[in-house]
């Protein structure tokens, strides 16, 4: 083969229609007049302008030999709403080849992600700040949306670490790049960075401001339990829940929400630690100056109640004063249980100002007051002897309380529930709820207390018993139970007399001999000894005996040397 010089105005390859070789200034301009019909590289963001939205496409002049066309998906926002409109320049990316159409293949969603990221080096290496959205919490911090999801450390959310950072979740704060990885996708921001030269210059200004006494306006940045935050001006400062409101406020959120502008004073400032306590009632007169001369102790006020508690209820009677309505001063009843029963929150009452101290400020209220006190007249009303009826409320060892009428309750004593029974509870014959009679005791007003009987409703046995007797009366009976010295011995229902051991015949007196008699054994018994207010009766078999009930004694006795003792039940019976 042959090789021969070229020419330095000819090109290789390109030869002239006559045969001849084009020099390069000729085809330079024909590479001008034509390298706008070429196709642009896959990695190029080019211009073009939509002709029309059809099908799920749209389709878009990019200058070339060839129309574009891209999914209608990528030009549409979250709610499915599509964001052009044919004329519209937009910025795509050639996606691959050509359509069935003839239409080459774009991506605007590439395009768009590859701008993102270079804006993103730019705004990196400028140090410039940008905007994001806040779209979660993650693990050591936030989720960030910048055009590309970003992570915002903890410690990067604000120059103080912030209580709570659920308060920036969906908002759009201003951030810096601290760290981009285009080839990872990860980017790292830092919002801390990007407000700290603002708060810096407010901070300065501010704490020129501040000084005890100092009126200022803030903006309410969190709540919490015991008070609210309030930003200042680069600098926060705390206001408690009790400096709100010279009125009861439970819970900041009561009167303050987070960004709400307030005009607060500096109640305490720490230079050295940056520690400022506000305060907003302290902006208005305290109310409790000259209370006493506008509430006066006796009087009636009306008031509204704000708060129920186990023990009382609290009413407003002015913006910022109270007064508690304890439990106790709501009814005459004793068997009040909760102030719910009575009040609620809300409730327009009327209540007797019972006491005012305005040192401790405090009023004490009352509602039973409103009504004349039961105790003052319930001796006009009832008299001792006559007889009642109430419901049984409460039941206790020692006896059971009975209603007899609003506000006023009487005990019957466990004692005077049966003249024969011995009751060790008086459930042992009433129910609570139940209603019963009972004779009034004793009346004691002045310490509201009002003795009651249900045995007194029958005659007394004992009473009826020593009528009817003497010392010396013949008298039949049984014997009950036996003690260490004697036998107690039946004479009528709910009457009981003693027969002492010495007092039957043959006693021996040794204590190792079986007793004389025995539970059952009946007989007539001679009145010895009467002492009716201590309700004792002596009994004697001695004083009776004859040789038949000797004889009966004494063959008891025998049966039971010989078999041992126990032998209670082969005492004879008389005929």
């Amino acid at each position: 083969m042959i090789q021969r010089d070229t020419p330095e105005n000819e090109l290789p390859g390109v030869p002239d229609p006559s045969g001849s070789s084009v020099d390069a200034e000729d085809y330079q301009h024909f590479l001008e007049d034509y390298s706008h019909l070429a196709p642009p590289s896959r990695h190029e963001v080019i211009e073009g302008r939509v002709l029309a939205i059809k099908g799920g496409n749209v389709y878009i002049d990019f200058s070339a030999k060839s129309d574009g066309v891209a999914p209608l998906s990528q030009f549409q926002d979250l709610s499915g709403n599509t964001t052009v409109k044919p004329g519209d320049v937009v910025e795509v990316m050639v996606e691959g080849g050509f359509t069935a159409e003839g239409c080459m293949q774009l991506s605007h969603e590439k395009a768009a992600r590859l701008k993102v990221w270079d804006n993103l080096e730019q705004a990196l290496s400028e140090q410039l700040t940008i905007s994001g959205r806040v779209l979660g919490r993650v693990k050591g911090g936030l989720s960030v949306d910048i055009g590309v999801r970003a992570f915002m450390p903890g410690s990067q959310v604000d120059s103080r670490p912030p209580r709570n950072v659920d308060q920036f979740l969906g908002q759009d704060i201003p951030v810096k790049i601290v760290k981009l990885n285009r080839k990872r996708g990860n980017a790292v921001v830092s919002r801390k960075l990007a407000v700290q030269e603002d708060v810096d210059s407010r901070k300065s200004l501010t704490l020129g401001m501040i000084h005890e006494g100092a009126v200022l306006t803030g903006t309410v940045k969190n709540l919490t339990e015991y008070g609210a935050f309030v930003d200042l001006g680069g600098i926060d400062g705390l206001l408690h829940v009790t400096d709100i409101s010279w009125g009861r406020v439970s819970h900041p959120s009561e009167v303050l929400e987070p960004g709400a502008e307030v005009t607060v004073q500096v109640l305490k400032y720490d230079a050295a630690k940056e520690r400022v306590s506000l305060g907003i009632k302290q902006l208005s007169a305290d109310p409790w100056e000259g209370v006493a001369e506008r509430i006066v102790a006796g009087s009636r006020v009306l008031g509204r109640v704000v708060t129920v508690t186990d023990y009382g209820a609290f009413v407003e009677l002015e913006p910022g004063i109270e007064g508690l309505i304890h439990i106790s001063e709501m009814t005459w009843s004793r068997r009040m249980k909760h102030p719910s029963k009575v009040v609620k929150p809300g409730d327009q009452v009327e209540a007797v100002v019972l006491e005012i101290n305005s040192a401790d400020r405090r009023i004490s209220l009352g509602l039973k007051q409103l009504e004349a006190n039961p105790w003052t007249t319930v001796e006009q009303r009832y008299s001792v002897g006559s007889v009642v009826e109430g419901r049984v409320r409460n039941m206790t060892e020692f006896g059971a309380f009975i209603e007899i009428e609003e506000g006023i309750d009487g005990l019957v004593h466990v004692s005077d529930l049966s003249w024969t029974r011995r009751i060790k509870h008086p459930s042992e014959l009433l129910r609570k709820g139940s209603v019963v009679q009972a004779v009034i005791l004793a009346i004691d007003a002045a310490h509201k207390r009002l003795s009651l009987g249900v045995k007194q409703l029958q005659p007394d046995a004992w009473e009826t018993w020593f009528q009817k007797h003497h010392v010396n009366d013949t008298v039949h009976g049984k014997v009950l139970r036996l003690a260490g010295f004697g036998a107690f011995v039946e004479l009528a229902e709910g009457v009981e007399g003693l027969c002492h051991f010495s007092e039957v015949p043959g006693w021996s007196g040794r204590k190792s001999d079986p007793p004389p008699l025995a539970p059952g054994y009946d007989a007539d018994f001679k009145v010895i000894r009467m002492n009716e207010e201590e309700r004792k009766i002596g009994l004697s078999l001695k004083a009776m005996a004859d040789a038949e009930e000797f004889d009966r004694l004494e063959e008891y006795r025998r049966k039971a040397a010989a078999a041992g003792s126990g032998l209670e039940n082969l005492m004879p019976r008389k005929s």
